[in-house]
Parts: structure tokens; sequence; C-alpha cells
């Protein structure tokens, strides 16, 4: 095949700062004393714990899982007693702690027996199933479950299958160490995806300062079954690595707005994520190991480890060799590139999935939150290195103002949070930072209001429900009087309401006239007596009686 690349806007060609971590060779990361396994590592809904203090585990077990599709269970990444459930610090852009299980390692790294099964035979609904059981996500960086990706890309049909081996930006590289060493589990996690996408062809795109990496998949390959597969070299040029980026390398197509890959018959996989399904197919294995650099200028030992999740990022520092300063408050931590990474609230946060790169810096690397900086002078250096094509200073003055209707007219989630904006803007503003922020309030914002439209429609059912019930009684009572009235027409129809205070006027009225018409007793009444109430009597009948 003979690919033709093609260009997208903007971008930026970064220093890369690789070679560093590169030295050395992938290492395997000892066990810490203790292991931390938040309860969420993945987009889509949290898992519940299975497990409880006092448990014993094995390597492999499930220990946290949901019956939600979008979700990915979580696994012991070795034996050893449950002593904690509760919250712990965890690697998130908030700094907030979350629901973990902590984990007491015994030192025996004993594993679940393993069910390994022949493969062939099995359908892609029953390899989809084998890969959402081992709890597998996107290893590039958006930790989405595979299965439930795999799942709509199948019902929609693929052409393309696209291997992500574009590792852009600076200081990571974990990909690259994995393509070097695993070249024959990412070719063997491809032909799983070949088996269950069924595409047209799959293109596996590397960018050319990875010469080592190209070399070992090509050589995986030719000793392969794989059919219309090709090896792509790519430019160096960030953020080829973005999926909807290295889609329009490569095929020179362009994804919706508010679209996915799969909706225009794509589909993008990362090189982790792929050796990740070579092993849950073939070995049974969850995910419970990644590999993971330590970088920057902070560290004395930069390189490449696996390491099992749910180690803590300060066990890894001392595998290196420690910070260059003894002080490690005065490091700052970075999960991710300098471009768009987070800073982490400290090194006793665990390695998660999403874990691909930990960079200790000596200097502040990335901006805690917007702060004081200088104003815009509408440069629009910005505009010109969005690979999204957005106005990023419209963007900032919108969401600066918290003008949410505003700013979604800008497509702000489009956005991509690449950092170039920020990179080059001459004010130093933390564009991304702003971004960020402003996504968060629109996604409060629409919670609420769909809390309040779901309460809203919850009162007027509930009023329809009565005026219902109020209508029903009333035709009950209407058949009712109807039936008494036909079987016996003397019962009056009480149909009619009657004013309950003029009928007791009208029987007050009633009474007096009736007093007033009868005659007095006056038996025991002397012949004077009666002469002079007579005589009275005559005189009240003649003042009524008298016309006023």
């Amino acid at each position: 095949m003979s690919i033709k690349l093609h260009k997208f806007h903007g971008g930026l060609h970064t220093e890369d700062h690789k070679k560093g971590s590169l030295i050395s060779g992938l290492q395997q990361a000892t066990l810490p004393a203790q292991l931390i396994l938040p309860l969420k590592q993945h987009i889509g809904d949290s898992n519940k714990p299975l497990v409880s203090v006092g448990d014993r585990v094995l390597r492999g077990q499930l220990i946290a899982d949901s019956s939600s599709a979008i979700s990915a269970p979580v696994h012991a990444s070795s034996s050893g007693i449950v002593s904690e459930i509760g919250a712990r610090p965890v690697p998130h852009p908030s700094g907030q702690s979350d629901l973990c299980i902590v984990i007491d390692v015994d030192g025996k790294d004993e594993s679940i027996k393993q069910k390994t099964s022949p493969i062939e035979n099995l359908s892609g609904a029953e390899l989809i199933d084998k890969i959402q059981r081992a709890g597998i996500v996107g290893l590039g960086g958006a930790v989405f479950p595979t299965a439930a990706k795999l799942a709509r890309g199948n019902d929609l049909g693929i052409k393309t299958l696209i291997i992500n081996g574009a590792e852009c930006e600076p200081y990571i590289t974990c990909d690259d160490t994995l393509m070097q060493n695993y070249a024959a589990e990412v070719v063997s996690g491809i032909a799983y995806l070949q088996c269950i996408l069924k595409p047209e062809n799959t293109l596996i795109g590397i960018e050319d300062n990875k010469p080592a990496a190209i070399k070992s998949i090509q050589l995986a390959i030719e000793k392969s079954p794989l059919s219309q597969t090709e090896v792509v070299s790519i430019p160096t040029i960030y953020p080829s690595g973005g999926e909807k980026q290295l889609i329009k390398i490569l095929t020179g197509k362009e994804v919706p707005a508010s679209k996915l890959a799969f909706d225009i018959g794509l589909f993008c996989q990362n090189v982790g994520t792929c050796v990740a399904i070579t092993r849950a197919l073939e070995h049974d294995q969850a995910l419970i190991s990644r590999i993971v650099t330590l970088s920057g200028n902070g560290i004395q030992n930069p390189g490449n480890w696996e390491v099992w999740l749910g180690t803590p990022v300060s066990h890894l520092i001392e595998l290196a060799g420690g910070y260059k300063i003894n002080q490690a408050k005065s490091q700052h931590l970075v999960m991710g590139g300098p471009m768009m990474g987070f800073s982490l609230s400290s090194d006793a946060v665990p390695i998660v999935k999403a874990s691909n790169n930990i960079l200790v810096m000596q200097q502040q690397t990335i901006p805690l939150t917007p702060g004081y900086h200088d104003e815009c002078v509408r440069c629009a250096k910005c505009v010109e290195v969005c690979p999204a094509q957005l106005l990023p200073q419209q963007l900032y003055w919108q969401a600066r103002a918290k003008n949410h209707e505003r700013s979604e007219e800008y497509h702000l989630f489009d956005c991509i949070e690449c950092g170039c904006c920020a990179a080059v803007c001459p004010s130093q503003i933390p564009l991304v930072q702003y971004y960020r922020a402003e996504k968060s309030e629109i996604r409060t914002a629409r919670q609420a209001h769909f809390k309040s439209d779901r309460a809203r429609l919850r009162f007027e059912f509930r009023e329809q429900r009565l005026l219902l019930k109020k209508q029903q009684d009333e035709e009950r009572r209407r058949l009712k009087r109807e039936a008494l009235q036909k079987k016996n027409p003397k019962i009056p129809d009480r149909k009619v309401e009657v004013d309950p205070v003029q009928a007791a006027l009208e029987r007050v009225k009633a009474r007096k006239q009736t007093q007033a018409a009868e005659p007095r007793n006056t038996t025991n009444l002397t012949p004077e007596q009666q002469q002079q109430i007579e005589e009275a009597d005559a005189r009240r009948r003649a003042a009524r009686e008298q016309p006023k």
C-alpha cells in the first residue's frame, strides 16, 4: 500500500526531551509495601468494591466492578490483605480524594488460577466480553473502556483500523519502549482487533523520531499473518498523537464536531491497549500493570518501568534514585507531559491505568489555577497553532466572563486541551486552565438543569395523577348516584350542591316564623294577664304590618 500523508492545521515543533528516559531500557518495578487501587480508573460509572477489610486477595482477582456498560473492573495487582476501603488521594486535576481499596502486600505474589482456553473459535462478541472482564481501557490517556468502544465500532462497521504509536508529548517514551520490547504482542493485539472489527485496511502511525520502534513493529508484522497492514512513519509535530490529528494525517478525513471516529468508519487504538488485549485473550491476564515513564530535571535517573497498578508514586521515585533535591516539597510533580498533563497533589498518589508518565520538575511547569497574568494583546498566535481550528482568544474571553452560551457557540468542547495556545501566548495566559474550568462549570450547570427538569416533570406527573384520580372518584360517585336514583326514585338527587350557610339561615328563619305562628300557653294566667298579652301581641302584629 502507498499512503499519502496529509497535514492538520497548526501544531508545534517542541523540544522532545526523550533521550534521557530511553538510556537504561525497560525496567521492572518492585512491589511496594502497599497497593492503593482507586475504584474508578476509567471514563464512565464508578465501580463498587467486591471485597471487605480483612479479606485476602490474589494477583488478578476481581475486587471492584460495576453493572454499567461504560465501566472497567479493577483487579488486585498482587496478593495481600485488604487493610482499608476508604478515601485516599488520587491522581486527578481536582486534587481531591476518592474511594480506594488498600492492599497490604504479603510478598508472596500468589496469582489466581488462570483459565486459559482456546480462543480460535470464539466469536467477536465473546472476545469483547473477555476484554471487558480484563478491565482494559485506552492506555493512550483517554482511559475509555475498550470493550464498550469495540462494541460500538463493531455495530457501526469499520473500514480503517488505526493504531496509534505517535507519542508526541515531550518527555514521554513509554509507548516507544513498549513497541521496542513487546512488538510481537502489539501485532497480536492488532490481529485480534482485525478479527473483531473486520476492517478493510490497518494503518500503524509512528512518528519518524522513533526509528527503533518502527523497525521492531515492521519485523513483527513480517513474521505475522496480518494482511492489508502498513506501518506509516509520520512527521514529528505536536500534537500528531491526538486521535483527530492522526486521522487527518493518515487519511485526510476530519471527524465532524460532536462526532466520534467510528461514526465515519474509523477506529483508533493505542499500542499499549493492543498489548493488554493480547495478554487478556492469550493468557487470561487482567490489566494490572503498565509501562510508566519517569522523567524530568528533578529526578536522579529517568527511565521506563513496568509498574504494578496501585504503586505509590513515591515508591517509583525511590527506584529512580530519588529527587535531585532532597526536599520533595520543592519538586513539581505532573502526571502526563508538560503540555496536557496535570499537577499532582503529592507523591502519595498511586499509579493508575491512565499513568503514562510522571514528570518531576524543579520548577513550576503547569499553573495550578488561572491567576494574575498579563492581558491578551490580540496577537492571534494561538489561532495559528490551534490544531482544532478554534479561536482560543475568543474562548478565553468568554470563559473569563463565564458566558457559557457564547463559549459553546465558539465550540469550547471541540478543544482537545493540547496546550499549543498557552505555549505560544506572549502574555503567558494559562488558557487551557480557563478552558478546563469553563467546561467543568458548563457540565455542572447541565447536570443541575437536568435534575431541575427531572424534578419538574415528576411534579407535573404527580399533579396529573392526582387530577386523574379526582376525576375518576367524581365519576364513580356520579354513577353511584344514578344507580341509586334508578333503584329508588324517592331518594333526592344530591347532584345539586347546596350552600351550607344559606341553608342554616333558611332554617333559622323558618323556626322564627313557626314560633310566631304558634299560640302562647296561657293556661295558668289570670284573665287580666291574658288580656295584657293579647293586647301586646296585637300591637306587635300591627307594627309589623304597618308599611315602612
